[in-house]
C-alpha cells in the first residue's frame, strides 16, 4: 500500500546540491546557453526565469486561434521523424518554440529543425536511458527556449523479442532496454520538467505517446506493450498529482501509423497481411492506417488550454480498430 503521510521529509532521499535541477552549477555552460539563446519578445528585463506566463493556460493560449500571441517553448522527443516530427511540426505552426530531440541522427534532426516554420526552435540531444543525459537536455532547452511549457514523450524503442525466438539473455536486455527508454525515461523526462514547471508556478501540459498495444499486446514486442501500458499508469498517476500545480498530463494511444519507418512493410505483403496474419492496412474498418499529422493533431489538441479536463485521459487513435 503506497504511503500516507505526506509530510515533506517522508521520502528518505538525500537532497541534492545545487543546480537547476540538483546538478552542481556549470557557470560557463549556463553563459553559452544563454548567449546561444534568441533575443524573443517574452519574458521582464533582467528575469531570465519569469517568461511572463503565469496566465499563460488562463488566457487559453495553444488553441490556434487568431488571438493567440504567446508562444510556448515545446520539448519533442523523437522528433527527428515520424510522430515526432510531426507534432513538432503541428506545434511551430501555431508559432511555438520547439525543441527537436534526437538520439543518433543529429543531421536528420537538424533538417526538421531547419524546415520549421518560426524563429527559436533548437536541436537536442540525449540518450533517454542515461538519467543524466534527460536532466541535461531539460537544461538545455529550459535555458534555450526560455521555458518549457509542454513536453510530448514520444521517443520508444521497440526491439523484437518474440519469447520463443530468443534466448534468456537476450529476453532480458530486451525488457530491459525498452523499459529504460519507453517508461523510465519518460518519467525522468515528465519529472525534470514538471519539477521546473512547478517552480515557475506558470502551469503546463504533459502528453505522452502511448500505443494500442498497450490494451491489445504484442507477441512480438511484449516488452514494448508492456512498456506502454505502464506509460499509460504513469500518465494517469501524474495526471493526479500534478493538477494542484496546473499541470495537465494526458496520452494518445495510436494504432498503425502509416510513416518513412513503415512504408516499406505497408508497400510489401504484409501491408495486407501481417506478422500474425491480421491485414495492417484492413485493421480499421477505414482501410488505411493512421498518418502522423493525425497523431499530433490529438496531441496538440491535449497540450492546449481546453483540454485541461482531459487531463488522466488515453485517448484512443485506431481509427475504430480496436474498441474497449
Amino acid at each position: 500500500m503506497p504511503p500516507t503521510d505526506a509530510d515533506e521529509p517522508s521520502s528518505g532521499l538525500p537532497e541534492e546540491p545545487g543546480g537547476l535541477l540538483g546538478r552542481p552549477e556549470d557557470p560557463e555552460r549556463r553563459r553559452r546557453l544563454r548567449d546561444e539563446r534568441p533575443q524573443l519578445a517574452r519574458g521582464r528585463p533582467g528575469d531570465p526565469w519569469d517568461d511572463g506566463v503565469g496566465d499563460l493556460w488562463e488566457h487559453g493560449a495553444g488553441d490556434g486561434g487568431a488571438e493567440e500571441t504567446v508562444q510556448r517553448g515545446v520539448l519533442v522527443t523523437g522528433a527527428s521523424g515520424g510522430i515526432g516530427e510531426a507534432v513538432a511540426r503541428a506545434f511551430a505552426a501555431l508559432g511555438d518554440r520547439v525543441a527537436v530531440h534526437y538520439v543518433h541522427d543529429e543531421g536528420r534532426a537538424e533538417e526538421v529543425r531547419a524546415s520549421l516554420p518560426g524563429e527559436g526552435h533548437r536541436v537536442v540531444q540525449a540518450d533517454l536511458a542515461d538519467a543524466e543525459a534527460v536532466r541535461g537536455m531539460v537544461d538545455e532547452a529550459w535555458v534555450f527556449l526560455r521555458g518549457i511549457d509542454v513536453v510530448v514523450n514520444n521517443a520508444g524503442v521497440s526491439p523484437a523479442h518474440r519469447l520463443v525466438a530468443v534466448s534468456y539473455r537476450q529476453w532480458q536486455r530486451a525488457w530491459a532496454d525498452t523499459l529504460a527508454v519507453n517508461l523510465v525515461g519518460a518519467a525522468n523526462l515528465a519529472f525534470c520538467t514538471a519539477r521546473l514547471m512547478i517552480d515557475r508556478k506558470a502551469g503546463g501540459r504533459i502528453v505522452n505517446v502511448s500505443c494500442l498495444g498497450a490494451f491489445r499486446g504484442e507477441p512480438d514486442m511484449p516488452a514494448y506493450s508492456a512498456s506502454k501500458a505502464g506509460l499509460n499508469a504513469l500518465t494517469q498517476s501524474l495526471a493526479v498529482a500534478l493538477a494542484p500545480h496546473g499541470i495537465a498530463v494526458s496520452a494518445v494511444a495510436p494504432g498503425f501509423v502509416a510513416s518513412a519507418s513503415t512504408s516499406q512493410l505497408l508497400a510489401g505483403p504484409e501491408g495486407d497481411a501481417g506478422p500474425e496474419g491480421e491485414p495492417l492496412r484492413a485493421q480499421s474498418p477505414a482501410g488505411r492506417a493512421a498518418r502522423p499529422e493525425e497523431v499530433a493533431d490529438a496531441v496538440v489538441y491535449l497540450a492546449s488550454a481546453q483540454a485541461e479536463w482531459a487531463s488522466g485521459a488515453v485517448l484512443d487513435l485506431n481509427g475504430a480498430s480496436y474498441l474497449r
